[in-house]
């Protein structure tokens, strides 16, 4: 996945979709992990610290916008 510094490049739009398909992900690998068909656990835990990072860069965007809007 991204690092957090090529996250800020990216648009709001595209960072939440990435989120969307995130969570769509974690929740075939949690089905998977209770069928016991879930080929690598370690894999869960990127995709939630991926999810994380998505989440910190958009909660960042939006403070900064709020706040360019409040400074005008």
């Amino acid at each position: 996945m991204a690092t957090a510094k090529e996250l800020h490049e990216l648009s709001v739009d595209d960072l939440n979709r990435r989120a969307g398909e995130l969570r769509e992900t974690l929740f075939q690998d949690q089905l998977k992990r209770r069928t016991g068909s879930l080929d690598s656990p370690s894999e869960r835990t990127v995709h939630r610290r991926d999810l994380a990072r998505i989440l910190t860069v958009l909660t960042q965007k939006q403070k900064a916008a709020k706040q360019a809007a409040a400074g005008k």
